[in-house]
């Protein structure tokens, strides 16, 4: 006797395997372009890393240049949830700030093959509307923003443009990012995070000199 349904032979369907494949990938290919840069890296590279089949890779990325992006993307939002989640429970916001930079700096001290990435997106793709990373830094701003709102209306930072204190602190810690990553530079985060907020904070003239100009 028939049996009323057929049972499926087989392995089971893992709904997660697609996920970690396409994660594997990401891994592997994150490497591969940072060292043999983008023009020069053949997708063969990345399916022999793992030992894939070359056309099983274009299953999950069309295209070389989608995989390349796709590599930069999880990069900006593996720093977007460093920071978001070395920031919780943080109340007081000076203290928010302070460790928002540490983790930033840390994170590319850790991965160095970001800010290679972000180099060879720029270079290789000149006509994009705006680079992934800015996308990222924008689409992050707003809670940043109420916070400087709010530091201002306490009086505990001066009355300025607050766009102009996001713009000048972000392109203070970008700037600091690409030059440990140009010049090899080892420093400790703690410590050079430490360094740039006393300058951030406090500024570089005395109290008299301060007061002297208009």
């Amino acid at each position: 006797m028939r049996s009323a349904a057929k049972r499926k032979l087989g392995r089971p369907t893992d709904p997660g395997l697609r996920q970690r494949r396409q994660e594997e990938i990401l891994d592997a290919a994150a490497g591969i372009f940072a060292q043999h840069g983008f023009p020069k890296t053949d997708l063969q590279l990345v399916a022999d890393a793992l030992q894939l089949a070359k056309g099983t890779l274009y299953r999950y990325f069309p295209s070389k240049e989608a995989l390349f992006l796709a590599v930069v993307d999880r990069g900006m939002r593996w720093l977007h949830a460093a920071v978001e989640a070395d920031c919780a429970g943080v109340e007081d916001p000076l203290e928010r700030i302070a460790q928002a930079i540490r983790t930033y700096l840390a994170f590319y001290k850790d991965h160095p093959e970001f800010a290679e990435l972000l180099i060879q997106e720029r270079a290789e793709f000149k006509n994009r509307k705006k680079p992934t990373y800015f996308v990222h830094r924008d689409a992050s701003l707003g809670p940043w923003r109420e916070l400087f709102h709010r530091l201002i209306a306490e009086g505990r930072v001066r009355n300025l443009p607050v766009e102009r204190i996001l713009n000048v602190m972000s392109d203070l810690v970008y700037g600091t990012m690409f030059t440990n990553y140009f010049t090899g530079r080892d420093q400790d985060p703690e410590e050079q995070a430490r360094e740039v907020l006393e300058v951030v904070f406090h500024g570089i003239l005395s109290d008299r000199e301060r007061s002297r100009r208009p």
